[in-house]
């Protein structure tokens, strides 16, 4: 009786925790984080609102205080631990980033991320969606009005240029994508989309103009500092590394898969570039053979057997409205957990050699995106699915994409993409990226580099494209540890499977995917009754933080 009591009081602090970081916490571009917002709401970032998450936040942190977990079961114990680290990002995100204080691209994207997000799910777009995207049209001059007065004083410079891109974009590419969106629904639904379009558009040119004459805090102070990062390490992600250890780590890995990428273009087999698909129905037809061949290939290997009616990961042709609002964020709906069987869908444009980076990448080779965003996709409906509370959603990137960046290593190890020598040296060309973007990630947070260093850092080492470059630097800087997360993740799971070497490979890895929102280090505690990383991440807490 008291074990379940316990249980059931850390289930309701899950669900709580949910339910308000569902309705306060930031919008994300990236796919992951993303939230699924009822259909009424709008984003609130007055001074007021953020008053309130920090009011809200310390009482829901004295309701984990107040829990007893000692005598329970290690699942309970663990489902506490999780809690507890949603409410340590909470805390990290509004006290140390301070991105609702310092950075003005901040409110760019909570102003019309939702917007974005309300467009990502497959069309027909209907009514009730039109009015939500009406709704949030009309809401950017108070989101904006709100910014000035949270970063009167406080901007920083770096963070500015990044905004005014943003705004000078929002002023072609919302009127754009609303005319699109105004073609593909009735005539009744769209007649209010052009006269919120024009004003949306008017607020951002009057949010610019006071971002060219408002002061700024000077040149580099983008950085959260040592002890800003070691929150985000100790509190947030458990991670069981120092930033010394991590850094020596991620320079070995560059080079070791420097090293295989250069030899791997020098056999014979692997000669040539690959050629693009030849179109995009050529493409989604291929990535929905390619998805559908992957999964029966890893449970005929005895590596991954993913229940039959578990959703599937397209490609669709990208929506005119959406094209002109990819710079928002990933192009991917991931869906959520009402409707947990919705296919997952990757928006597409057709095969061009001027694609980014990633983009190239799929319209060369589908199984690219399958291995990572499919490997997303897969593991979050898994988690919907999950019988604890705390462990259905999104806690940090950490686990999320080390287990995606995980399966890319695995196919390669495996040998599934033999047939297609320039999808091999993609991915041993990821690797090296991802273990770069440790040392990107770790030098902006710590202030020894700016954008415009970690962006020539990304093209120069890591083989991106400028664009590609420049967005990944200022995400990184606005939004420390998901750089590492990649990496960090992988050398977790890695240690996870050394350490449960007896188990069969496919029920660790549909274990792996099913707990795939836990931090590695509780789930190595869980698994293995190993408490050695969460002992490290103590440990060093106490070195860093004191």
């Amino acid at each position: 009786m008291i074990q379940r009591d316990m249980a059931e009081s850390v289930d309701r602090l899950a669900e709580d925790v949910r339910a308000w970081r569902n309705a306060s916490a930031p919008d994300s571009g990236d796919d992951l984080p993303r939230l699924e917002r009822a259909m009424g709401w709008t984003p609130d970032w007055s001074a007021s609102a953020v008053a309130e998450r920090q009011s809200m936040l310390a009482a829901l942190a004295d309701r984990h205080a107040a829990l007893d977990v000692s005598t329970a079961d290690v699942a309970t114990r663990v489902d506490a631990a999780i809690v507890g680290c949603v409410l340590a990002r909470s805390r990290w995100e509004l006290d140390v980033l301070r991105a609702w204080q310092r950075n003005p691209a901040f409110y760019l994207d909570q102003a019309l991320g939702g917007i974005y997000q309300l467009l990502l799910p497959p069309p027909p777009v209907d009514a009730e969606r039109i009015a939500a995207v009406v709704c949030h049209l009309g809401g950017v001059a108070g989101v904006l009005a709100g910014a000035r007065v949270n970063l009167a004083g406080h901007l920083v410079d770096p963070f500015v240029r990044p905004a005014l891109l943003a705004c000078n974009r929002a002023a072609t590419a919302l009127p754009s994508a609303m005319r699109a969106l105004a073609a593909q629904v009735p005539a009744r639904s769209a007649e209010a989309l052009p006269a919120a379009s024009s004003a949306a558009v008017a607020a951002i040119a009057k949010f610019a103009d006071w971002l060219r004459t408002e002061p700024s805090q000077g040149s580099r102070p983008t950085a959260i500092g040592a002890d800003g990062l070691a929150q985000f390490f100790y509190d947030v992600a458990l991670i069981p590394y120092s930033v010394d250890e991590l850094r020596a780590i991620a320079r070995a890995e560059f080079d070791r898969a420097s090293f295989a990428s250069a030899v791997g273009g020098l056999r014979p087999s692997n000669a040539g570039s690959g050629t693009l698909l030849p179109d995009l129905a050529a493409q989604i037809a291929r990535q929905g053979c390619d998805e559908r061949g992957l999964r029966r290939t890893l449970a005929k290997l005895g590596v991954l057997e993913l229940p039959a009616d578990l959703r599937h990961y397209a490609f669709a042709p990208m929506p005119d409205y959406l094209v002109p609002l990819t710079w928002l964020g990933v192009a991917h709906h991931l869906g959520g957990p009402s409707r947990p069987d919705d296919d997952a869908i990757r928006w597409v444009r057709p095969p061009a050699t001027g694609l980014p980076y990633f983009e190239r990448a799929k319209a060369l080779d589908p199984r690219t995106g399958i291995l990572h965003e499919g490997v997303h996709a897969w593991q979050a409906a898994l988690g919907w699915r999950h019988p604890r509370p705390a462990r259905r959603t999104f806690v940090d990137s950490t686990p999320n994409e080390g287990i995606a960046f995980h399966f890319e290593t695995l196919a390669l190890e495996l040998g599934l993409l033999e047939d297609s020598p320039a999808s091999v040296e993609f991915l041993q060309s990821s690797q090296r990226l991802r273990a770069l973007r440790v040392e990107v990630d770790i030098a902006l947070a710590l202030g020894e580099a700016d954008i415009d260093d970690a962006a020539a850092l990304l093209v120069e080492r890591g083989g991106l494209d400028a664009d590609s470059a420049m967005q990944e630097a200022t995400l990184f800087a606005s939004n420390p540890g998901q750089g590492m997360s990649y990496l960090v993740g992988h050398l977790q799971v890695l240690d996870l499977l050394a350490g449960d070497g007896g188990t069969e490979l496919a029920l660790f890895y549909n274990r792996l995917l099913q707990e795939g929102n836990v931090p590695l280090a509780l789930q190595q505690w869980e698994l293995l009754g190993d408490r050695r990383p969460l002992d490290d991440v103590a440990r060093l807490r106490a070195e860093a933080l004191g």
